[in-house]
Formats: C-alpha cells, sequence, structure tokens
C-alpha cells in the first residue's frame, strides 16, 4: 500500500532540495512525505464520509496511525463501504455527544471533515445545523484544547461563504455573503478554528473547498453534490436533469484534494500557512451545460439530460456562477492540481462500474 500512494504522491510533487523548496513554499517529496506521517497519530472525524475516507486510505497506506469518527448518519455521505480495505479504526459516534477526549488523546493531526453539508437541510432544521456545524465544533476544539493542545488541525471548508461571486475568479478577500442556513452554521465553525489559532498559537489551517467529486462520492442522490446523481443516472442508463445549465463550476478531483489536505498539514506550522483561509479550486471552469456533454463523452458517448429551471425552493440559494483563485495555496504550498476534468470523469466512472451496487 506504502509503495501504491508514494508512486501516485510522486506524481504531485516535484524532486528538487528541501532547503530550495522550503525557501519556494514547495511540497515534499514522496520520502519526505512517507517519512513525516509514518507512526503519526490522526484523528480524522467524518471520517468514513467522501473526502475523509480517502484522506484514511491515504494516511494508512504512508504508515500514520488513524482513527475514523464518523457518525454514519443516514442522510450524510458516510458509507461503510468507503473504509473498506483501508486498514484504520473506526469509531461510531457524532460529534454533538460522542465522549471526544480519548478520541483526541495525543493526537499529532487532526483533518476536521464532519459537516452538515445539505444545503436544503439547513434551511429546513437551522438548529440542527448549527448544531453540527458550529456548536460541535466548539466541543471538539475544546477537547482538542485538552488532549492534544500541539496538534496541528486542517478544517474542511467551503465556497459557499462567497454566495452569488461578486467578481470572478473568487478570492480569499471576496466579502463572505452565506446565501443560506448551512452557509452561516459552517462560516462560524470555521472562525471558531481560527480564533483557536489566534488565541491558542494552534496551526490551524482553513481549505475553502469547491465541487469535489471522485470515487465514494454519494451518488445515490444529488445531496453532497449534483454531480452525484449524474454520475449515477449516466451508469444507470437514465436520463439526468441539468438546472439552468449556463453557470460556471471548477471540478477537483479526489486525488488533488487529498493531496492538498496533506500537503496543509504538513505545512500548517508555517507562519505562512498557519492561521490562514485557502480557496481550493480544481480543473479550469466549464459550465453546466459543458459539464453534462463531457460527463457523458467520458462514458464513451453514452448518456442523455434534459434543461430544466431550478426548482422554486432552491432558486433563491443558487449562487450562479463560481471558481476559484487559489494561487494563494498554491504559492504558500506548492500545491497544484494534477487530474483534468475529462480524465477525472473517466476515472470516476470507471471505479463505480463494479461498485455501483454499494453506492445507490
Amino acid at each position: 500500500a506504502l509503495d501504491i500512494v508514494t508512486s501516485y504522491f510522486s506524481i504531485h510533487y516535484g524532486k528538487e532540495p528541501a532547503a530550495d523548496r522550503r525557501r519556494t513554499g514547495a511540497a515534499m517529496t514522496e520520502a519526505e512525505r512517507a517519512a513525516f506521517w509514518r507512526g503519526k497519530r490522526v484523528l480524522v472525524t467524518g471520517g468514513a464520509g467522501f473526502l475523509g475516507s480517502n484522506l484514511c486510505h491515504a494516511l494508512a497506506g504512508l504508515g500514520a496511525r488513524v482513527t475514523a469518527l464518523d457518525a454514519m448518519l443516514e442522510d450524510g455521505g458516510a458509507s461503510m463501504a468507503n473504509l473498506e480495505g483501508a486498514g484504520v479504526l473506526l469509531v461510531r459516534g457524532d460529534i454533538r455527544d460522542v465522549e471526544l477526549h480519548s478520541l483526541c488523546q495525543d493526537a499529532d493531526v487532526l483533518f476536521n471533515m464532519a459537516a452538515q453539508t445539505s444545503h436544503m437541510g439547513g434551511q429546513r432544521d437551522p438548529v440542527a445545523d448549527i448544531a453540527i456545524n458550529a456548536v460541535a465544533q466548539v466541543r471538539l476544539i475544546g477537547a482538542m484544547r485538552e488532549a492534544a493542545p500541539n496538534a496541528a488541525v486542517v478544517h474542511a471548508s467551503t465556497r459557499q461563504f462567497y454566495g452569488k461571486p461578486l467578481r470572478l475568479p473568487v478570492d480569499e478577500m471576496h466579502p463572505v455573503q452565506p446565501p443560506d442556513a448551512n452557509g452561516v452554521s459552517k462560516w462560524a465553525g470555521e472562525q471558531y478554528w481560527l480564533l483557536e489559532q489566534r488565541v491558542h498559537r494552534r496551526p490551524v489551517v482553513s481549505l475553502r473547498l469547491t465541487n469535489c467529486y471522485g470515487p465514494r462520492l454519494r451518488i445515490r442522490d444529488a445531496r453532497q453534490t449534483f454531480l452525484g446523481i449524474w454520475i449515477r443516472r449516466v451508469l444507470e442508463g437514465e436520463g439526468f436533469e441539468v438546472w439552468g445549465g449556463d453557470q460556471l463550476r471548477d471540478l477537483a478531483y479526489l486525488d488533488d484534494v487529498v493531496a492538498a489536505f496533506l500537503t496543509a498539514a504538513e505545512a500548517a506550522p508555517r507562519p505562512e500557512v498557519s492561521g490562514r483561509v485557502f480557496n481550493l479550486g480544481g480543473a479550469p471552469p466549464a459550465s453546466l451545460r459543458e459539464l453534462a456533454e463531457r460527463l457523458i463523452a467520458a462514458n464513451g458517448g453514452e448518456g442523455r439530460y434534459a434543461f430544466k429551471e431550478f426548482p422554486a425552493d432552491r432558486a433563491p440559494i443558487d449562487i450562479g456562477s463560481y471558481h476559484a483563485d487559489d494561487r494563494a495555496f498554491r504559492a504558500a504550498t506548492g500545491w497544484a492540481p494534477r487530474v483534468g476534468l475529462d480524465e477525472g470523469l473517466r476515472l470516476t466512472l470507471d471505479w463505480y462500474r463494479t461498485r455501483l451496487g454499494d453506492y445507490v
């Protein structure tokens, strides 16, 4: 497993001397990465979800001692299938009420992926939304402060905070104007973690993600991302709906996202990284109309779709076009996405072909 993971990361990172890379903000080589993570105690909240489980696979392959914490809620993205073969300890528990101290004890790194991500779920029940995305975050911060005061934290955040963009691409200086209740609660959770860095000097990095996709994404419906249900419909030979069609999106393939989280954790203690929020983008932006065509092309030309108007309950919270300016994270860490959109779509479809029964 280690050979597979280090072979993968050799694609993503260069070979220049370590001293030069530190000066330029470049990431570790695969050998340095393996040495860094070997034996590290790592806690991944939301560890059975889409991004969390992929992080668990990569970390275990690098020799880390990984605990995945997940509530395994029916409406979330978690699945037992996601951690199959990962070789990590899965603890089933909700960060709102599970005993956290022992899970956090002496952790070296926390990847904080646990969240309520449904836009409509937040609109329907904002109190539950706040409980997960804000109150539970304060609870986790308290446990980490007692049990692992020196651990680095990488917090999974979202581009949702920016709302309808005033300009494109969107950089970190764009005004925060969440379009829905879920955005408000998640912004509050992020700010509590950044406060932990400012007050207690813990190395914290927050990555504001764009639409992420790839293996282990929830595809049985559109709760995690619109692309999930598109993938399912294409693989099942059914048509899918494209709402609007002209909105721009930049999609990030999971291998690039996992690489970004690892890089952020490795660089977290550095002053140019610690305590900062970074936008994370992906492939160059494409319209939803173009994305639908490219998904069908990645499926060998098989598939169909229809344009629809936005449902009345979703139209007010649609943000229109978005794509990220992620130059700050690239400059600070040396990270860059490597998987293009067409390749990522093909890889995703191929991965699900033999596993569709586990995910629908």
